[in-house]
């Protein structure tokens, strides 16, 4: 796998010019070439890359996952994140490779700026890449006239440029987080069949699994089973309903667990097996700390 450790190293493997600050670039995605097709089949960039693209032609594939460029979108792509291009094998020879451009930026670039901290706890830059952001064309224009702004700060470089260009990140980020929060909106039909999908999901598990394998289910086997990434399948749940998928397999669980507790003679500690526990008292902690009564308190309640 290839490490891209900086983005002077970037821009000399696609072929262009050195960049103008070495911690943070604006590339033309039309511009770029890729001459040894090799290097992309698993490769991992170093610095952070928001990319505004439209009609690429080859696939970027995180994991199993894959998507088509084929319409304007945003995607966001932190450091030590595993990619691979897919791409036809006369790419590089054609003109037409696409157009839009990438924002390149490097963590020591926002040191000692409060984006150090902040882009760490920005989900979106662990979601997959069919979990693309989706623009309209107003927030596209928004997204292109913020590049704009950066690329023409860094044309030239004096004491202010570093301040100005982080922020136009900070806005880039702000606008993006807003965007994604809209996409959950305009996406509610899809995103209740998910939903409704995570239900059966999780009613499946503690049914069948749970005892069989002897632990709880965890966010990730989650997001696996319903072909999303853990934290865009959080991020969609806050939005549709103000719960965390943690929290949603909690709720899922006191749900089993008061049934158990009210229609059967199960003790604690088998129940606390069937829902995957491998310690009663922490189902016994969990129980009370949701309910604010112990399982027994809640079955003499039924008494």
């Amino acid at each position: 796998m290839k490490t891209i450790h900086s983005i002077t190293e970037f821009h000399r493997l696609h072929s262009l010019p050195e960049p103008q600050h070495p911690l943070v670039s604006i590339i033309n995605v039309a511009d770029m070439k890729f001459t040894d097709r090799s290097l992309w089949k698993h490769f991992m960039l170093q610095f952070y890359c928001v990319s505004l693209k439209k009609g690429i032609i080859g696939k970027v594939r995180y994991g199993q996952q894959n998507y088509d460029f084929d319409k304007g979108l945003m995607t966001f792509v932190a450091a030590g994140q595993v990619q691979s291009l897919e791409a036809p094998e006369d790419m590089i020879l054609d003109p037409d490779f696409g157009s839009g451009q990438a924002l390149l930026f490097h963590q020591d670039f926002l040191y000692t700026h409060p984006l150090a901290t902040s882009v760490r706890n920005l989900g979106f830059f662990s979601y997959t890449v069919n979990e693309a952001l989706h623009l309209s064309e107003k927030e596209e224009q928004n997204v292109a006239a913020i590049f704009q702004k950066i690329s023409e700060e860094l044309v030239h470089i004096d004491r202010h440029t570093q301040e100005i260009v982080l922020s136009q990140i900070d806005l880039l980020l702000n606008y993006s987080t807003r965007f994604y929060e809209r996409q959950f909106l305009t996406r509610k039909a899809v995103n209740h069949d998910l939903l409704t999908k995570m239900e059966n999901v999780l009613a499946s598990y503690f049914d069948h699994l749970a005892p069989e394998k002897n632990e709880l289910p965890t966010v990730e086997y989650l997001a696996d089973q319903l072909n999303l990434s853990p934290h865009y399948l959080s991020d969609m749940l806050r939005s549709l309903t103000g719960l965390s998928a943690q929290q949603h397999i909690h709720e899922k669980l006191i749900e089993k667990a008061k049934h158990y507790l009210a229609t059967t003679n199960l003790s604690v500690a088998e129940i606390a097996y069937q829902l995957g526990f491998e310690y009663a008292q922490s189902f016994n902690k969990l129980f009370k700390k949701k309910m604010h009564v112990s399982p027994l308190e809640f079955r003499r309640s039924f008494n």
